[in-house]
């Protein structure tokens, strides 16, 4: 294992960055009203490391050392109340023991300089119907319909709806108070909100299904619901994808005019900024253009944007392999990236698996020392680091 990683890491210092100006990701940049660092994000990745949903010192040290050279980290998503999820390891952002905790993972960041954004999560139609830590809760979803299609459950009723905004209103407040610098609402990846996105899973004939109107809607209804409850300045993101879990050739815009549908309402409804996650961040979002889907999120939008998708890792996220041949060559390069962020096609970048495996990974990227960085492998114990 040891001979693998040397010839990992040797690979990764020869082709990371390809004579790439990457001084504009290390400069220092105000989005949504924070002074960063840089330009480099964590995403929100689940680990489940809190038991009973309540992020112990392990979990408040882990964003701590991240965040000591990242612009800002988002935690792993918490759920919002007790139906957003079906995992009791997984954190939440609801009761006294865990925005307890939450606060010494806060206040551990901010003692590094650093900024943190609590991801606000319901993983809808995802959660099997009766699982924990609270199986009498209703599973929510718009038509009770899985991302594999198959029916799981009866729509949401109206009154499920209005009481979904509420807790991620709710949650929000509680984020707030709990120190962190904003929130993250995650409409992507075929959980909750990207449910009502996706036409697969939403077949609703009311208000909330149809066009992109009202399959955006209760992301909107959502948005201007934390908008008030949180104050004009509290930096609120929304994380879209096109891709599921399970289908990673879905889209819920097919074309820059249905994608400028879906944004503008968000936009009036207070989002401070997008996060544009794809599986490679280089690739064309539409027909036509060489133009990312963060690139025309920012285009269409007018608001900052983080664009997310391999960076730094040799195979595109949820490859069989991590050696997977498929665009290695572009992940591990980061030349594209340093020229999209140069040209200003987005405004951050967000490090997924080369940031679990490397806590350090920009600070070494910025001061040369990529033979240290410790490559991302799914078979080792970068969960743990």
């Amino acid at each position: 294992m040891a001979e693998l990683n040397d010839a990992r890491a040797s690979n990764l210092s020869l082709t990371l960055l390809d004579g790439a100006d990457m001084s504009t990701l290390f400069s220092p940049v105000t989005i949504a009203g924070l002074r960063l660092r840089n330009r480099f994000v964590m995403s929100p990745m689940t680990r489940a490391f809190s038991p009973d949903g309540v992020p112990g010192e392990n979990v408040a040290a882990y964003y701590a050392r991240r965040a000591e050279s990242l612009g800002i980290v988002m935690t792993e998503g918490s759920y919002v109340n007790e139906s957003a999820g079906g995992f009791d390891n997984v954190p939440r952002l609801f009761g006294d023991d865990a925005l307890t905790a939450w606060r010494k993972v806060t206040s551990g960041v901010h003692a590094v300089g650093g900024f943190i954004f609590s991801q606000l999560w319901h993983i809808g139609a995802q959660r099997d119907p009766g699982a924990g830590p609270y199986p009498d809760s209703p599973m929510i979803s718009p038509s009770g319909i899985n991302c594999d299609g198959q029916v799981v459950g009866e729509p949401a009723t109206i009154a499920q709806l209005e009481e979904t905004v509420e807790a991620f209103a709710r949650a929000a407040v509680f984020a707030q108070a709990a120190g962190f610098d904003g929130v993250d609402l995650h409409g992507a990846h075929g959980y909750l909100l990207d449910q009502f996105h996706w036409p697969v899973t939403n077949r609703r004939t009311d208000a909330y299904g149809g066009d992109m109107a009202g399959r955006v809607r209760l992301s909107a209804e959502i948005a201007a619901a934390v908008r008030a409850a949180v104050g004009p300045e509290f930096p609120v993101d929304f994380r879209f994808s096109q891709w599921k879990g399970n289908d990673f050739d879905a889209r819920i815009a097919e074309s820059p005019k249905e994608l400028e549908a879906f944004l503008t309402p968000l936009v009036e409804a207070g989002v401070s900024m997008f996060h544009a996650s794809t599986r490679r961040y280089w690739m064309p979002a539409f027909d036509g253009s060489a133009r990312t889907l963060a690139g025309w999120a920012k285009h269409l939008s007018g608001r900052p944007v983080i664009g997310i998708g391999s960076v730094g890792v040799g195979a595109p996220f949820m490859s069989i392999t991590d050696d997977a041949s498929s665009g290695r060559a572009q992940s591990l390069s980061l030349a594209p990236l340093a020229d999209l962020v140069n040209r200003g096609e987005f405004d951050l970048v967000a490090l997924g698996r080369a940031s679990l495996a490397d806590p350090h990974w920009a600070v070494k990227l910025s001061s040369g020392r990529l033979s240290e960085i410790r490559p991302y492998n799914k078979s080792a114990d970068a969960f743990l680091y």
